[in-house]
């Protein structure tokens, strides 16, 4: 890892009023670095990006990373859906003066990322869409809430999972108009995200790059040294330029 340079300390969690409703974030990196956006998966908070968010920091990256509607510190509007989620990214962009970024999510996170990407394609500079399968119909199941007090809405959940489960069809068809330069992670054999899946998703978004690391559906958590130098490898353009998918 590159030594520590600017000042890396991580900002207490601020909050920023978009549509009406408050999003939590933190902020960490040098304020001139290139400004990267992070978006966690379902039921995570921005908390889960925080040995993430250092690691680019000490690459000259200016990193916010969001807690998404219904998560963490920000709001529970009880009004849930991946499209307002996008918007409220979108929202956070314009609050912050960020005219382009370049923009991680994971899981959840990286469905709200590739929707913005297809939206807004002019805001994203480069997208990293860690172990996030292409939107297509799947078997629905409710998942049991879990006992005891949640850092999450529950009500968010089961909205989000039925979108989840039967995705607009239009989602499929933008991942043609991300005109940002992509890199798709998948998580192997071991990931609940079938690796075909995640690879299709790669096939069908122009010029995408597609590795595998072998750690599961949480890579950035079980294989965090090999998952930021990947990230950082493909941001500084290190990696093959030619796709592999």
């Amino acid at each position: 890892m590159a030594e520590p340079t600017g000042d890396l300390r991580r900002t207490a969690p601020e909050t920023v009023e978009v549509g009406g409703i408050r999003l939590a974030f933190t902020t960490v990196g040098p304020p001139t670095g290139e400004p990267v956006v992070l978006l966690h998966a379902l039921g995570e908070s921005a908390t889960d990006w925080d040995t993430v968010a250092a690691d680019l920091a000490t690459h000259e990256r200016r990193v916010y990373a969001l807690d998404l509607r219904g998560h963490g510190r920000s709001d529970r509007p009880k009004e849930y859906s991946l499209e307002l989620m996008r918007t409220d990214v979108l929202g956070f962009l314009d609050a912050r003066g960020l005219t382009a970024v370049d923009l991680i999510g994971h899981s959840l996170g990286g469905i709200v990322a590739h929707l913005l990407a297809q939206h807004s394609p002019h805001r994203v500079r480069r997208l990293i869409l860690e172990d996030v399968p292409a939107p297509r119909p799947r078997e629905p199941h409710v998942p049991p809430r879990p006992p005891g007090p949640l850092d999450f809405d529950w009500d968010m959940v089961l909205a989000v999972r039925e979108q989840l489960d039967t995705p607009d069809p239009a989602w499929l068809d933008g991942l043609a108009g991300i005109t940002a330069r992509t890199l798709v992670v998948s998580g192997g054999p071991d990931s609940p995200m079938p690796p075909d899946a995640v690879a299709e998703l790669a096939h069908r978004i122009p010029g995408a790059r597609h590795v595998t690391i072998p750690a599961g559906h949480l890579i950035h958590r079980t294989a965090p040294d090999e998952f930021i130098d990947t990230v950082i490898g493909f941001l500084d353009g290190a990696l093959d330029e030619d796709p592999v998918q």
